[in-house]
């Protein structure tokens, strides 16, 4: 072989070399630019599922905030509609019971004009009587009732002592002799103590 051909050789030798050496620098450089992309691609899809999950957050919120205000609304006008309801109930619940005693009232009025004109004590006697049961009749519709005390055994529940006196017989020791002023109970409950003498 010629020195001209052993030339030849180390050049197209030399020229294969540089070929693969650009390759192979090219080649991670395009890998590493396919990466870049691949994570550009890749932190994109993150920033839109990012974004996806924040806005179903918000309207999440809106809703529940919505939801929310609703039900505030609707217990303010429900507790505006009760509280009315109740004045009402207050203002006008008696007018019933007023009305109804109206009748007694007349009857008081048509006795004290009789009453004006008569002599007749008996006549009297027996009008406020009748208005007497008028009334109570009335009172026990309402479910008020007379606490019946004399020869009852004293109860604080149900009475008040406002004085003593010595028993006439052992049985009659702490039972109440006399009633001074009746007591009345509502539906049970007590609404005024009988005032009453007790034996001792």
């Amino acid at each position: 072989m010629s020195n001209k051909n052993k030339s030849e050789k180390s050049a197209r030798k030399q020229v294969k070399d540089e070929k693969k050496t650009a390759k192979m620098q090219t080649e991670p450089a395009n890998t590493s630019e396919n990466e870049v992309q691949a994570d550009n691609v890749s932190d994109e899809n993150v920033t839109l599922s990012d974004e996806k999950k924040e806005e179903n957050y918000e309207l999440k919120y809106a809703e529940l905030n919505d939801s929310y205000l609703r039900l505030m609304a609707e217990y303010d006008n429900y507790r505006k509609r009760t509280l009315r309801e109740k004045t009402d109930l207050i203002k006008s619940g008696g007018e019933t019971a007023l009305t109804n005693l109206l009748p007694v009232i007349d009857d008081f009025e048509r006795a004290i004009n009789n009453n004006r004109n008569t002599e007749d004590l008996e006549a009297i006697i027996q009008g406020i009587e009748l208005i007497y049961n008028k009334f109570t009749a009335y009172l026990l519709q309402q479910g008020v009732k007379a606490i019946e005390a004399v020869g009852k055994p004293f109860d604080t529940e149900q009475f008040e002592a406002i004085a003593a006196i010595p028993a006439p017989t052992d049985e009659a020791k702490g039972t109440v002799l006399d009633c001074v002023q009746t007591g009345y109970t509502l539906n049970d409950k007590v609404i005024r103590h009988a005032k009453v003498v007790v034996g001792e």
